[in-house]
């Protein structure tokens, strides 16, 4: 498993930094991935149609930014 942070000049703390604090708060594991994002229930449908990525999607649990505050802590 490889973490690569580019925010293309826009970050405010250091790319490093923020590449820790992402492997300190989410895990990586295949098992850990399913569970957090809830991948076995049947919900890609949506993802299917009209490009759904960047959208507000409460059932895309990709799309949540409830770890933000996590990730600022870590930092």
């Amino acid at each position: 498993m490889s973490i690569n942070v580019n925010t293309f000049g826009t970050n405010e703390a250091d790319e490093d930094k923020i590449e820790k604090a992402v492997q300190e708060v989410f895990s990586f594991k295949a098992a850990d991935i399913v569970a957090q994002l809830d991948l076995l229930r049947p919900i890609y449908g949506e993802s299917t149609n009209y490009g759904h990525f960047g959208y507000s999607s409460a059932s895309l649990p990709w799309e949540q930014v409830d770890k933000v505050d996590e990730l600022k802590a870590a930092l």
